[in-house]
């Protein structure tokens, strides 16, 4: 018998169709790097098949397995608000039994939603706006650096701080030889040596804000993301989710497939 037509490899002419792990992303099963560590663990097959490069090209996900649950058909593109509270995980599940966004997101998106996956993260102390989407290939560009996507956060904090040294940040800083980029920060109202400080990021590093914050003699007490990109969090109360309207989504993907990274 001859070999099943995915087993091709990338030295092969090119046929019409996409790589799996693209089709996966966009299917909502995972990122493309995320597809690609399930593929190396044996976790996806074609017609029963264990699959082994993520190369493969297909032309739709029939026949394609993920745990030995069949993908479904993909669907349109959506994305979700969530006011995430403090004291949630970032994650599908935790072994050591602490709750996630998932526990939350049970109670209050639609009966329709589909999978969602977070685009990024958010501190387990941290709270407020966490976008959510079916869509792998969208999360990765939302996520990308490169996609200069802002992500504005206040901060309750306390300690001495001026405007002055704020503004510094727009220099970027390296701490403890971690280079971080440009910050916008402002002091907003104090009381006596507590005060609000809003950052706005780009590059989303793991606890960035907290580390910038930190080393500049401040205790943060409170942190919540107010916005990423043109999505605010506004008054969507806390542990509530709600859908971006396609009117609003359509110009932001035409905006990050203009730039390339869609």
């Amino acid at each position: 018998m001859s070999p099943p037509d995915h087993k091709n490899s990338d030295d092969l002419p090119p046929r019409s169709g996409d790589r799996i792990a693209k089709l996966l992303a966009r299917a909502g099963i995972a990122s493309r790097r995320e597809v690609e560590r399930m593929i190396e663990a044996g976790r996806i097959k074609i017609n029963g098949e264990v699959l082994t490069t993520p190369a493969t090209v297909l032309t739709s996900l029939a026949g394609v397995t993920v745990d030995d649950q069949p993908v479904g058909k993909a669907e349109r593109t959506r994305l979700f608000r969530f006011h995430k509270p403090p004291g949630l995980l970032t994650a599908e599940r935790d072994f050591s039994g602490r709750p996630t966004i998932y526990s939350a997101l049970r109670n209050c998106l639609p009966a329709d939603a589909p999978r969602l996956m977070p685009v990024g993260r958010l501190d387990l102390n941290t709270e407020g706006l966490l976008m959510l989407t079916n869509d792998g290939e969208l999360k990765r560009a939302m996520e990308l650096p490169s996609s200069q996507i802002e992500r504005t956060y206040r901060a309750r904090t306390f300690g001495d701080i001026s405007q002055a040294q704020l503004e510094e940040l727009i220099h970027g800083i390296t701490i403890e030889g971690v280079r971080y980029g440009k910050i916008d920060a402002n002091l907003e109202r104090r009381t006596g040596r507590n005060q609000w400080v809003e950052m706005t990021l780009t590059e989303g590093k793991n606890r960035e804000v907290r580390r910038v914050l930190e080393h500049l003699g401040l205790k943060v007490s409170r942190l919540i993301r107010t916005a990423y990109g043109p999505f605010q969090l506004g008054d969507l109360p806390r542990g509530r989710a709600d859908e971006v309207m396609k009117h609003e989504l359509q110009p932001f993907e035409s905006s990050l497939k203009k730039g390339g990274h869609l």
